[in-house]
């Protein structure tokens, strides 16, 4: 007899953390479930995390549940160490998950959410010698900081932490993993999502451009990338109050149970 699956479902966490972190794990669980709407998942693989207020702890994915069954209250909490310190579903967690997430809140404190994917269009411009080409708007988001880190095989050897937080350096926010896939950094988890957002985005702009042919491929100037990437990061940007809600209201309205 085939066996009948469900959902998999967690008590609520919500009275027994404090609003900061409960906060957060909305958001991160709102990122898991607009990242199964953009269509960024690989089954039950890669990783989002993000920094639980106040302390060095992070929030991660249970390892085994589909993106759109991430609810606020079935993420997994885990020390700098990779011990589990509360994991509703009982699931654990990706080691690679730790290997990567673990290096970049180590090495960058002010860093509270990162996501990495795995895209197609994202693996298939990590393995172009060029890299991320600056031809199109959606790139000049991320250009200017976009940094690269070689394979090494699957994110399993702890001593990879310090050539990969050496490669990301102490600014970048957009990083390309060589032969593998794309991480997004953020001082909130909006911010995070933002970043992988444009930078998913001009690598599927780059492969769809590439398909013409190289030399069809028509670069900006020095002058105008500048000009745009310094748009994007001018203060006060409107998106960077507006975006976000945005999206949540997306998940309201197909009636996503996140904030469970």
């Amino acid at each position: 007899m085939p066996t009948k699956l469900k959902s998999v479902k967690t008590p609520s966490l919500r009275d027994r953390v404090s609003s900061a972190e409960w906060d957060m794990r909305v958001d991160l669980a709102a990122a898991y479930q607009l990242a199964a709407i953009f269509r960024w998942t690989d089954l039950i693989y890669t990783h989002f995390s993000a920094r639980v207020p106040g302390s060095e702890n992070y929030l991660i994915n249970p390892y085994g549940l589909m993106f759109d069954e991430i609810t606020a209250s079935n993420l997994v909490k885990i020390d700098p160490q990779g011990n589990v310190l509360d994991d509703p579903s009982g699931m654990g967690y990706n080691a690679a998950g730790f290997v990567i997430h673990g290096c970049v809140h180590a090495a960058r404190p002010e860093i509270h959410c990162v996501i990495h994917t795995h895209t197609r269009a994202g693996v298939a411009v990590s393995a172009m010698k060029c890299g991320l080409l600056p031809i199109s708007q959606h790139a000049m988001r991320v250009q200017g900081e976009v940094t690269y880190h070689d394979y090494e095989g699957i994110a399993l050897d702890l001593d990879e932490r310090t050539r990969m937080a050496r490669d990301l350096g102490p600014t970048s926010k957009a990083m390309i993993l060589r032969n593998h896939g794309l991480l997004a950094l953020g001082e909130t988890v909006r911010e995070a999502f933002e970043v992988m957002y444009y930078l998913d985005t001009a690598c599927q702009i780059q492969v769809d451009a590439m398909a013409g042919g190289m030399d069809n491929v028509l670069r900006m100037s020095q002058q105008a990338a500048h000009t745009t990437h310094q748009q994007f990061h001018k203060a006060d940007r409107p998106a960077e109050h507006k975006d976000w809600p945005a999206l949540l209201r997306l998940l309201d309205r197909r009636g996503v149970r996140y904030r469970d």
